[in-house]
């Protein structure tokens, strides 16, 4: 009895479970099916089609397997759904299949096509079965074809012929490359401008090869036309990788214009025929000795720099002990006896000469007398002694302004600075100590900027370059990637080890300042009257801020290569500003030592151009707005300048300044018209104000994308215009330029010829999209480690080091002049 009712129990419970089948009909049918056959069929939500496949594995041969499905039927209500089972993966899709663009736009498509990985597998042959499901929800019959085939060239090697391939969005691609090197470069060459992205990912099932997941692991870069990316073998322990290329729905989902908006986000796309044609190429990538060759070759540069310096100090170094030798010989000249005291000699011509009448002298203590009554300057001889008394006497204070506490000499300073031919020794007359520490205080400011900035910028530049191996994602920072060559966890080392000529270069330039700032500090100490009244009046502190500078350059445009791009533009180009102020400063310091700006007022010029320069960049870009008002600013700056200028600072901006103004206007010009009383001045500033007043008006006009280079040439050209006005007024006053100065002029010319050549090669730019700036990308040019832009940090450090030079050496020729023979420009 008991055995019975267990037996009732079970018949009631089968029919409980198997009722709903015998309400419905739900028919799974399960075919052999064949490689490279069309099956054509129809499947509804009665019908379950399975296809059965199988195929032999290889341990020593690699095979892709592509499933291809075209829906037939055109108005499905339901999508069917594919469903591929491996040994170890399962893969799955619908038809038609949604991908989604920007905000949300769906593309349809009908057609789509993936492939399908191969299991691993121990033995050396192993037959494998794989099964692809098809089913559906719609109650009406949806007709489909179904195709699987064998994948041809599915397996890359390098050092072979390069794979050519077809792909749409609908269809993915992958195929599988096995490393034989250290590394592998691979590229992409297409045809076409659609854009798709290619990603390297690890051996793994299922191969993420969808518009919407191939980003999740692995590497990846957009493209348009051309793309590479370095593959290193630490990445693959596996030493092999697939490549798979994926077409995008639209060129817009990395970055550009929009072609419109979408009214209703519902409403399905029609994406048209988004089909690439591509070429894969596999290379392998440099080996360890190309990159040791290339760090000798970067180090040799820049210490043969440091042996020239070498030599050139030593032979410097024996031709000043020949003249200290010839200043004790009894035998000398007159003539010599007096250069080398620091007296001019009569012949071949005199100093400072004009054909005015009217120019006066200095009433500075130190300053000699007029020698004839047509205004040409003599010389009054004057023992050490009697020099290094007056030297002794004007140490006794040590404020920089004491003369201007009293009234005579307040209005002794006004007539002094108006005069109409001006000597160095007329803005020479405060006191040395106190100006070499205000001009020291450049150097302890540019030091002190330089640590703030440098820390942040370090620790973001590693960020980033923690992001960029962390998440795969090559589009976030703007190499060349056909010569970007990895090291350790930097992505583009070479980028980064040509900046070392700026630090190594800066650095040299230090350590020839410190030797003249030492040699001058023992003439002074010896009470050398070359020192002390003769030539241009040593203050070594604007130098040592541009030494400084260069090297902050070096470091901070390292730091920019790590991973350029559009937010960390700032830190490339920060300190360019600097370096050109720093040189117009030290040019005008020349003959203006005592009305020179101060490193305060300097710097906060400097940090007013760079938050411009911030600001172009992020507003600037097509906005008429921003552009007036910026060369609005641009022209009332320049004008202000060029009035400090010509003025020597003897003026005031307050309420009564249009006052002025008008009257100078009625005076001048209306009623009585008289020329300007100091005609270079106001040539080199009419020059300069023609020049600025142009740049501001191609800004207005044209606008152009990158404001942060527009706003460097404006410094450049502004540069360039004073120190060729400099040599000009130098050459018309008399003075000679000496050989080394003169070989340097020219050196550093040619190099900025040929540094310009290759920045401008635009090998990138984050002002396009990253698929558009590889367009751009180049192959190395040298040792096959540097590229064009490399080549740009060497030559232009290699410049920037010469103009220093010239700076430093142009006005040496004036080192045994007295200082009231010295003309101011």
């Amino acid at each position: 009895m008991l055995e019975f009712c267990c037996v009732s129990g079970w018949l009631v419970l089968m029919l409980v479970c198997w009722s709903p089948a015998a309400s419905g009909t739900n028919v799974v049918i399960q075919r052999d099916a064949q490689f490279d056959m069309t099956y054509d069929d129809t499947v509804t939500s009665d019908n379950q089609t399975i296809y059965s496949y199988n195929h032999t594995v290889s341990r020593n041969k690699t095979e892709g397997v592509r499933v291809s499905v075209e829906l037939l039927s055109e108005s499905a209500v339901s999508p069917v759904l594919f469903v591929v089972r491996q040994k170890q993966a399962v893969l799955s899709f619908q038809v038609p299949l949604i991908l989604r663009g920007l905000y949300q736009r769906k593309y349809q498509y009908t057609q789509v096509g993936r492939t399908l990985c191969q299991p691993p597998t121990k033995a050396v042959a192993e037959t494998q079965f794989f099964y692809v499901d098809v089913s559906t929800l719609s109650s009406a019959g949806i007709h489909y074809q179904l195709r699987v085939s064998r994948v041809d060239s599915f397996t890359l090697q390098t050092d072979r012929n390069s794979a050519s391939m077809r792909r749409r969005p609908n269809h993915s691609s992958s195929s599988m490359c096995f490393l034989t090197c250290g590394h592998s470069d691979r590229e992409g060459k297409l045809a076409e401008t659609s854009l798709l992205v290619m990603s390297i990912q690890d051996i793994q099932c299922p191969v993420y090869d969808l518009d919407n997941n191939v980003a999740f692991i692995g590497m990846y870069q957009t493209m348009t036309t051309t793309a590479a990316i370095t593959v290193q073998r630490k990445d693959f322990p596996s030493n092999s990788f697939y490549v798979v290329v994926v077409v995008k729905t639209e060129d817009e989902a990395c970055g550009g214009p929009l072609r419109f908006y979408p009214l209703l986000p519902d409403e399905l796309l029609d994406a048209g025929n988004r089909s690439k044609t591509l070429d894969v190429i596999v290379s392998p990538a440099i080996n360890s000795e190309v990159y040791v060759m290339g760090m000798l070759f970067c180090l040799g540069i820049f210490l043969s720099f440091y042996l020239l310096t070498f030599l050139v100090a030593c032979v410097e170094n024996k031709r000043m002990n020949r003249k200290r030798e010839g200043l004790l010989n009894p035998d000398a000249s007159p003539a010599e006896t007096a250069s080398l005291l620091g007296k001019a000699p009569v012949s071949p011509y005199e100093y400072g000469s004009f054909a005015d009448n009217g120019s006066t002298l200095s009433s500075e203590a130190v300053t000699d007398s007029l020698a004839s009554a047509d205004g040409n300057y003599g010389y009054m001889d004057r023992s050490l002694e009697s020099v290094a008394r007056s030297r002794q006497e004007s140490l006794s204070s040590v404020e920089e302004d004491d003369y201007d506490t009293l009234a005579d000499i307040d209005s002794d300073k006004n007539i002094v600075r108006t005069k109409k031919f001006l000597c160095v020794s007329d803005l020479a007359r405060k006191d040395k100590r106190i100006l070499s520490k205000k001009y020291q205080i450049y150097f302890w400011n540019i030091a002190t900027i330089a640590v703030f900035y440098a820390l942040p910028v370090i620790q973001l530049v590693i960020t980033y370059q923690t992001v960029v191996n962390v998440t795969g994602n090559q589009d976030i920072c703007y190499y060349n990637f056909l010569c970007a060559h990895p090291l350790g966890a930097l992505s583009s080392f070479n980028n980064i080890l040509s900046n070392l000529g700026y630090v190594m270069l800066g650095l040299l330039f230090l350590l020839i300042v410190l030797q003249r700032d030492i040699l001058h500090n023992r003439a002074l100490e010896r009470n050398e009257s070359t020192a002390l009244e003769c030539g241009i009046p040593k203050h070594f502190g604007l130098y040592y801020a541009m030494g400084t500078a260069l090297m902050m350059e070096g470091l901070l445009s390292a730091c920019y290569h790590v991973c350029p791009n559009y937010t960390n533009f700032q830190f490339d180009t920060s300190f360019m500003y600097m370096i050109a102020g720093l040189c117009m400063l030290k040019l005008y310091q020349k003959r203006h030592p005592d009305i020179n700006a101060s490193a305060y007022s300097a710097y906060a010029c400097l940090a007013a151009v760079i938050f411009f320069s911030v600001l172009g960049v992020v507003f600037g870009k097509g906005n008429t707005a921003f552009w007036i008002v910026f060369s609005v600013i641009h022209i009332l700056a320049t004008m202000l300048l060029s009035t400090q200028l010509y003025y020597m600072g003897r003026w005031r901006l307050d309420s009564g300044i249009l006052r002025r103004i008008l009257y100078v206007i009625y005076t001048d010009c209306i009623r009585q018209c008289s020329g300007p009383m100091y005609i270079d001045r106001m040539v080199l500033l009419v020059m300069g104000n023609i020049v600025n007043w142009s740049l501001a008006s191609y800004g207005l006009i044209k606008r152009p994308n990158d404001f942060a280079s527009y706003l460097l040439a404006i410094a450049i050209c502004n540069l360039l215009l004073y120190f060729a006005f400099y040599i000009i007024m130098k050459l018309r006053s008399g003075e000679r330029i000496q050989c080394l100065a003169l070989v340097c002029i020219l050196f550093t010319a040619v190099v900025w010829g040929f540094a310009l050549f290759f920045f401008f090669q635009g090998l990138s730019t984050w002002q396009k999209t990253p698929a558009e700036s590889r367009e751009h990308n180049r192959e190395c040019i040298l040792l096959s480690f540097f590229d064009d832009h490399d080549i740009w940090h060497f030559l232009s450090s290699i410049a920037m080091f010469g103009s220093f030079l010239v700076l430093l050496t142009m006005d040496d020729d004036l080192d045994t002049v007295q200082r009231d023979k010295i003309y101011v420009f």
